[in-house]
This record gives C-alpha cells, sequence and structure tokens, in this order.
C-alpha cells in the first residue's frame, strides 16, 4: 500500500478570473513554496435532536460547505508576491524609474549613530511626486557617479523636503560624498502595493494539492486572502502565514494545473539583514517584531444551497508587536502619551549591497501597551500596535495615504 509523503506533495495555484469560485483554467498555474499547506474542505454537521425510545442518535446530516487553513512559510521576496497583493488590494506595480536628475550627495547627521546621506535635488523635480516614500529603497544610476554609490539599496529614512531625501545603505557600506552629478536615474527597485482608498481589488485564487505518491489531486476554489502573518525573530528564520477562506473543493486522479511556472528560487529573509526604523530612527535594540492583516472576510449561508454566495470582505486591519531592550523612554513614552509613530522594516535575502529585500512600512501606528520584562537579563519592553490609515500623506512628510505599503524586490518572482 502506498501513503502519501508530506514531501511528495506540491501545491500549485492560479488567480480566478473568471468568477469567484469559478474553477482557474488549467493551463499555467505556479508551484508555491511552503513549510506546511493544511488547507482543507469541512462541512457544517447537525445531529438529530428528536427523542426516540431506542435512547440512540436517529441521524446526523451534512450541511453547508466551506474551505479553510493556510500556507505556512519562510519569508523570501517574490514567493508570497501574489498573495500579498490580495492582503493589500491593490496590485503590485512598478514605480517610473526618475531620469534626469541632477543629484548632490552629502554627509548627514547621525541617526542613533548609524551614517546617514543626504541626497539633494538641484534641478526643478521634487521626490515625493516622483513616487518616492519614506521608508522606500531606491538604487541610483546612470550619470558620472562614483561607483561606490552605485545601484545601493538606499533606505529613505526621511524626507525634510520635496527636494532632501536622507539615507542609509542597507548592508551599512559607506556611500561617497559627490555632486552635483547630472543626469542621474533614480530606481525605486521592485514593485509596491498599498492599501489603496479606492479601486479595491478582491481577488480570489484555485488552490491545488497535488498528492503524486497516489495519484491524486484537491484543487480548492474560491480562496479568497482571509489573513497574513510576517514575523521577524532577532534569531532564525523569518516567516509567513497565509489564511485562506473558500468555496468547494475537486478532486481527480491526474493534477489539474497543466504547465505550473517554477516556485521562485530567491534566498530567504533572516531579520538580521536588514533596517528597522521606529518614527526617523534606525534601532538596533529590536528583539522581534510582528506583521498581522486581518482582511476582515465572512462567510454566509443560504436556504437551498451548500455553498457560501461569496466570501465577503471586511476592512483591511493591521496590528503587530515589536519587543525591544529598554535602553529609554521613547517607546514607553510614545504609549504613555498616545504619541503616532511610523514604524517601517526592510529585511535582505543576504548582506550585498543589491541584495534582494522586502520592506513593510506603516505611516501611522498607536502603541498598545509598553510592559517590561525582569530578571538577570536586558530588560524587554513589549509593544503590541495598531497601524492606522494615513489621510494625510503630503510632500512634507513623504508618506502614503494608507495603512501599510510593502515593497518586493522581487518582481518577475523568478
Amino acid at each position: 500500500m502506498t501513503i502519501q509523503t508530506g514531501i511528495g506533495k506540491k501545491v500549485a495555484y492560479k488567480k480566478e478570473l473568471v468568477a469567484w469560485g469559478t474553477q482557474a483554467v488549467a493551463a499555467g498555474g505556479r508551484y508555491l513554496r511552503r513549510v506546511t499547506s493544511d488547507i482543507d474542505l469541512s462541512k457544517d454537521t447537525y445531529t438529530s435532536n428528536e427523542i426516540v425510545t431506542t435512547y440512540q442518535i436517529s441521524d446526523f446530516r451534512h450541511g453547508g460547505r466551506k474551505v479553510s487553513g493556510g500556507i505556512q512559510g519562510e519569508l523570501s521576496p517574490g514567493a508570497y508576491f501574489d498573495f500579498m497583493q490580495t492582503a493589500m488590494r491593490r496590485d503590485f506595480a512598478a514605480v517610473t524609474a526618475i531620469s534626469s536628475v541632477s543629484l548632490t550627495l552629502a554627509a548627514g547627521s547621525a541617526l542613533n549613530g548609524v551614517a546617514a546621506w543626504n541626497l539633494t535635488r538641484n534641478d526643478a523635480g521634487n521626490w515625493y511626486t516622483g513616487g518616492v516614500r519614506v521608508g522606500s529603497v531606491i538604487r541610483l544610476s546612470v550619470g558620472s557617479l562614483n561607483a561606490a554609490n552605485i545601484n545601493k539599496n538606499l533606505i529613505v529614512m526621511a524626507m525634510t523636503s520635496a527636494t532632501v531625501l536622507v539615507v542609509i545603505p542597507l548592508n551599512g557600506v559607506a556611500l561617497v560624498a559627490e555632486g552635483p552629478i547630472v543626469t542621474c536615474t533614480i530606481t525605486m527597485t521592485g514593485m509596491v502595493t498599498y492599501t489603496p482608498t479606492t479601486a479595491q481589488t478582491n481577488d480570489s485564487y484555485s488552490i491545488e494539492h497535488v498528492y503524486a505518491d497516489i495519484t491524486q489531486s484537491e484543487v480548492f476554489t474560491g480562496c479568497r486572502v482571509s489573513g497574513l502573518d510576517i514575523a521577524l525573530p532577532p534569531t532564525g528564520i523569518s516567516t509567513c502565514a497565509v489564511s485562506f477562506m473558500g468555496k468547494d473543493v475537486v478532486t481527480g486522479t491526474t493534477a489539474y494545473f497543466t504547465t505550473p511556472t517554477a516556485a521562485s528560487t530567491k534566498g530567504v529573509v533572516a531579520a538580521v539583514n536588514g533596517v528597522v526604523k521606529v518614527a526617523t530612527i534606525p534601532v538596533g535594540i529590536l528583539t522581534g517584531l510582528s506583521i498581522k492583516v486581518d482582511s476582515g472576510m465572512t462567510v454566509g449561508s443560504v436556504v437551498g444551497s451548500i455553498y457560501t454566495p461569496d466570501v465577503f470582505a471586511g476592512r483591511v486591519n493591521v496590528t503587530g508587536q515589536f519587543t525591544a531592550y529598554f535602553d529609554g523612554v521613547t517607546n514607553r513614552d510614545a504609549f504613555l502619551n498616545e504619541t503616532e509613530i511610523g514604524l517601517a522594516g526592510v529585511f535582505a535575502s543576504n548582506n550585498t549591497a543589491t541584495s534582494d529585500f522586502i520592506s513593510f512600512v506603516m505611516p501611522r501606528v498607536k502603541l498598545g501597551g509598553a510592559t517590561k520584562s525582569d530578571g538577570e537579563q536586558g530588560l524587554i519592553l513589549t509593544c503590541p500596535f495598531q497601524a492606522l490609515y494615513n489621510s494625510d500623506g503630503s510632500v512634507s512628510d513623504g508618506d502614503e495615504n494608507t495603512t501599510l505599503w510593502i515593497q518586493d524586490s522581487n518582481s518577475t518572482m523568478a
């Protein structure tokens, strides 16, 4: 007797383009990296309450069907690209490179002991209308730039005016002061998504479990992203968990998707390779960061059908928690005084200047606590937070009108 193994199981998916719950066409699709995938069908069940002289239960019935579960994986640029944009309700999109810029690079004031650099535009344009945001990662190219300044991942820590950016290199390697350099090009690496104020998407997927050892297939239809959980521990590999709610399952004896594209192959992310920014300051004392996106999805029940009529979308609710060594009163007082802060993290798959990366930026955050540990150790401050809609994104602060935006360097998912 052959027993299916987990290592012999494959997971593939494809967006449903015809209608919610209608199985995506078989051609195409993409294999998915995973640690586990526990998506499955469940049914409501009803036990008869009828009283009978046998003193026993006389009947048991099945009711409405629904799909639930999730995919747990290790965070990697491009690996969960589709599901992240679905959680945000806006497709990833490239930001047009800014060309023909006259640029001056100069050393700026250190940020919490980290060397920072000012990038000043000497032309008529401004950074904000060009698509640059605080927390984004940019690269410089073209023109007669010094080789030490070309194509490095630079994190935008602040926008002190419409023409001046404060940046630090993601891998900590120094830049070189120079300028003005004419005809430079500034590229926002990869693609960006965020929860928009209008024209929100509401995508669904057909997700297949292929059981090759026993020649079986299960295609779960109507799968909408109900949640996204990002965990960035101080040691070990960062993780991404995507939860789903869907409609039904279609079974078969051969794989349904006929020509799936290979899964992405980029390196996984460890949170030690990156920068976390609280307000405008890079923080080197965080001991953990988690971000949770709850899409508020619900299902319904109707008379005359075993299926929910849809998986209904709710608000995008972004919460999380960070822990940090208790080295001062800044974070504690932000909680005590209900002070709003910005929170951003950029995390790379290696420590090179051009590493692939993923960034998460929340322009407007309020802390919900600031509890402290005790014992024979460095004391840890635990700060749960609620991210809020940033209604006043503008040229002056360099923020987007959103709760959360994500930049993924691996826009091709290769």
